[in-house]
């Protein structure tokens, strides 16, 4: 809270989920994983291939949470409120 009462500026809490990404041999193998990925919930999975043929899965929560505090320094929410969205955070950690 001391922080934010000091800031100047804009105040965003950002919690971004897990991500694994994991080199393939094969896109057969990267396919695999991208299903059991999906059916564990991992719903923002995805592969890319690059131009030398690489191939990566990425695997990736949805667990994200990004919302403003403060605005041009004027904190915008209460202090209850802050300490909601930490619970949250944290839950959201504990999930990943």
């Amino acid at each position: 809270m001391t922080a934010l009462e000091k800031a100047t500026g804009d105040v965003v809490l950002k919690f971004e989920p897990f991500v694994l990404h994991v080199l393939c041999r094969e896109l057969q193998d990267a396919q695999l994983l991208h299903s059991v990925a999906i059916d564990s919930g991992f719903r923002n999975s995805g592969i890319t291939v690059g131009r030398g043929g690489k191939i990566v899965m990425a695997v990736r929560s949805t667990h994200c949470l990004e919302v403003p505090l403060s605005h041009n320094g004027k904190l915008m929410v209460s202090e209850e409120y802050i300490e909601f969205l930490i619970h949250l955070a944290n839950q959201k950690m504990e999930e990943n």
